[in-house]
């Protein structure tokens, strides 16, 4: 009930547009989801389909995401991108962002982070402010810069990636953004042993969480990498 109860929060917003007619069809699975993924409900549910309208909206001109079917945009898109919800805290940084995946579905599920999304293409970014105006995402901030110019101000807790790259890159183009202590998270299908082997000098997996994404019959995963400390690389 607390974790629940977390998860609420201040969910409220500024603003709450009705979702299409379309759309709407897809409440059940969503409804469903998002109780296999034990979050509330209302009023997440009806924002989620809020974000689903303007990206479906936005992807008839810009094509920002390959996948156009609503009933696999919730699987692969919303559902896919709250798996992780339980594993972010703190000041999150979302490189390579996209279309707001999994950064701004995340801020609507947890108004508790702050999340930076980092996106270079301009379109995807323009569509990002959008969907923040839109939605009052006040714990949202977006940066249309490439993720490895991208300043690190304090560092962040988590820095999150999905269908980024090798661990490799991501360790190269987002590494510098952690602070002391963060962790880097990134979303993977089948656990990539020879990404894993291939991590630069200075950093370790940590963590290898296998993800259930409702409605998904493939494998997920998230793989927690942290930089190796100075007294650990000395016994090495």
């Amino acid at each position: 009930m607390r974790r629940q109860q977390a998860f609420c929060g201040i969910l409220g917003g500024r603003f709450h547009p009705r979702p299409m007619s379309d759309l709407s069809a897809l409440r059940p699975r969503l409804d469903a989801g998002l109780h296999a993924l034990q979050l509330p409900v209302e009023p997440l549910a009806t924002r989620l389909l809020a974000y689903l309208e303007l990206l479906a909206r936005w992807n008839a001109t810009y094509n920002l995401t390959a996948i156009r079917d609503p009933q696999q945009m919730l699987t692969l898109h919303l559902l896919d991108s709250l798996a992780i919800a339980p594993f972010v805290h703190g000041r999150v940084a979302d490189i390579g962002s996209g279309a707001g995946l999994p950064g701004l579905v995340l801020a609507l599920a947890r108004p508790d982070i702050q999340v930076t999304s980092i996106e270079s293409a301009g379109k995807k970014a323009r569509f990002q402010r959008e969907a923040v105006r839109v939605l009052g995402l006040a714990n949202v901030s977006v940066l249309a810069e490439r993720a490895e110019q991208a300043p690190r101000g304090e560092g962040f807790d988590c820095v999150l990636s999905r269908a980024f790259g090798s661990l490799a890159q991501f360790v190269r183009v987002g590494g510098h953004l952690l602070r002391d202590n963060g962790r880097l998270l990134a979303m993977k299908g089948v656990i990539p042993a020879d990404e894993i082997a291939a991590l630069p000098a200075g950093w370790t997996l940590v963590a290898t969480r296998a993800l259930a994404v409702p409605g998904l019959d493939a494998q997920r995963h998230l793989l927690e990498i942290e930089r190796v400390s100075t007294d650990e690389g000395s016994r090495t």
